[in-house]
């Protein structure tokens, strides 16, 4: 056993308690970190702006504070752009992590000295938590690779400026650095594929024990250390014991992740976003993800059905139910208030809260009023695929079809299969009546004769990276939309039908 091991463990049972402390007394943290953002918050220009002097608890704040998305927030933060303090927080935000909005453009979103540890711990505790369950900490004394964008950072306003995987890169804990791959040099590496290759020159010979990223990128990885090697991952990496992953729903990519791999490790998912860290898996044998209750976020949740509604119904922690999607609101210490980050999630667990992601609040398919969501196509691929157990998976997208040259209207399917089903056109149905199962208006609309049953488009080898690289999007945290409900990308996807 290595010293990170030994002393990661006393560590992890001290985090075990804090984390039972809040999860155990989930209102009353919240209401507290409530109290502290209002106490700072009213000295800034946004708090003048929007009464915070009067506002004692969350009914008020209610009336005084709508809910953002970024365009609606984007005047206080160009003020911040052009230098101002107290603008959204305290002084100045130590960071803005830079990412793409699809329409907003490039958005800045701040990081303030006071939500660096929610990033940070956050995802220290992920580790702590699994460690603290299962006893296992040897992986931490191996090689250590998060497959992220780059650590170089560019100035807004005197502000440092960089993606937000780029950012925490500066935040790895010293004790962690002499095992961390890649070297900071690679990491800079704008362009994936060249970024890659050199990842593997320097982690091919390396006892790598954790390997952290989004899935569909590590299975690129993966891909082209089996093409170099000819060998399983497990026995390229004998110890790689765990995979951290965030970013999108596992379940599409966990069969041909785990055959590459060539044997079922275990794994630890994250919810991580640039506005803030929400969640973390916190145990192996229940469902979810521990929502963090008690690190600079006080939370509102909109019922999803309520989202473009004028005045939406805006609950707080002890006001959600199970099994309801909700769209996430969330007021921190970064200076986000009111704040949709544009998720959808639903409560598996109330003790603890426990959430999982359902989808992207604008992220559906509604051409004739279905509202198709990305769980529901998610929930469709993972049953069907179960029937069908020969099928692999690269990625999907899915697009409404409103006026084919042929025949009904109907949802396209963009798949690019690792190994195609058996059958495909069982495979289709199969598909189609997983998705009427779960959702009643999609139902109704074939029933009605007004929808076809769905069409599978299948694509070539790589169609995906092939696809991101045109949009410069290759690699780092860039992620294919589950579903779309206009035909932008499908058209493009369709340049690489088989």
């Amino acid at each position: 056993m290595g010293i990170r091991s030994i002393l990661a463990k006393p560590f992890a049972g001290y985090i075990a308690k804090e984390t039972k402390e809040w999860s155990s007394n989930p209102v009353l943290y919240q209401q507290k970190i409530f109290q502290s953002l209002i106490d700072t918050g009213k000295n800034t220009l946004f708090g003048k702006d929007h009464g915070f002097e009067s506002i004692k608890f969350h009914s008020d704040f209610k009336k005084f504070v709508p809910v953002r998305d970024y365009e609606a927030l984007k005047p206080y933060v160009e003020k911040v752009l052009h230098g101002e303090e107290n603008i959204l927080w305290k002084g100045k935000p130590e960071y803005f992590a830079k990412t793409s909005g699809t329409t907003s453009g490039t958005k800045y979103i701040p990081i303030t000295k006071d939500s660096i540890p929610n990033h940070i711990n956050s995802a220290r505790n992920a580790l702590l938590s699994y460690v603290y369950e299962t006893g296992n900490a040897k992986f931490l004394d191996g090689g250590l690779i998060f497959l992220s964008g780059s650590p170089e950072l560019s100035e807004k306003a005197g502000i440092k400026t960089g993606r937000l995987s780029g950012i925490v890169n500066h935040h790895v804990p010293q004790y962690l650095r002499s095992n961390q791959k890649p070297s900071y040099a690679t990491n800079c590496i704008e362009d994936w594929d060249e970024k890659l290759n050199k990842i593997i020159d320097e982690t091919l010979h390396a006892d790598m024990t954790l390997i952290s990223g989004i899935p569909p990128w590590t299975q690129m990885y993966f891909d082209r250390i089996v093409a170099k090697t000819g060998k399983k991952i497990k026995d390229v990496f004998p110890n790689f014991s765990m995979f951290v992953y965030g970013g999108v729903n596992f379940e599409p990519y966990r069969a041909k992740l785990f055959e590459t791999i060539g044997k079922k490790i275990d794994s630890i998912e994250t919810y991580p976003a640039s506005e803030g860290f929400i969640a973390y898996q916190d145990s192996q044998n229940t469902e979810g993800l521990l929502l963090l209750l008690n690190s600079g976020i006080f939370f509102e949740f909109i019922p999803a059905e309520e989202y473009f509604n004028e005045k939406p119904t805006r609950l707080s922690i002890e006001e959600v139910e199970l099994g309801k999607n909700y769209a996430v609101i969330i007021n921190s210490n970064a200076g986000l208030w009111g704040y949709s980050i544009g998720d959808t999630i639903k409560f598996v667990s109330k003790n603890p809260y426990r959430i999982i992601v359902s989808g992207r609040i604008k992220h559906f398919i509604s051409a004739f009023g279905e509202h198709v969501i990305g769980e529901e196509v998610e929930k469709a691929m993972k049953f069907t695929c179960e029937k069908f157990p020969e099928t692999k998976l690269v990625e999907f997208t899915v697009a409404p079809n409103v006026s084919p040259k042929e025949g009904m209207p109907h949802h396209e399917w963009l798949i690019e299969f690792a190994n195609q089903p058996s059958d495909l056109n069982e495979f289709s149905i199969e598909l189609d009546n997983q998705l009427r199962k779960l959702n009643v208006y999609y139902d109704d609309l074939i029933t009605g004769n007004i929808l076809r049953t769905l069409v599978i488009t299948p694509l070539r080898k790589n169609a995906f990276i092939e696809y991101m690289k045109s949009q410069g999007k290759l690699g780092g945290q860039n992620k294919v939309p589950r579903l779309s409900n206009d035909r932008k990308i499908a058209e493009d996807l369709n340049k690489y039908k088989i």
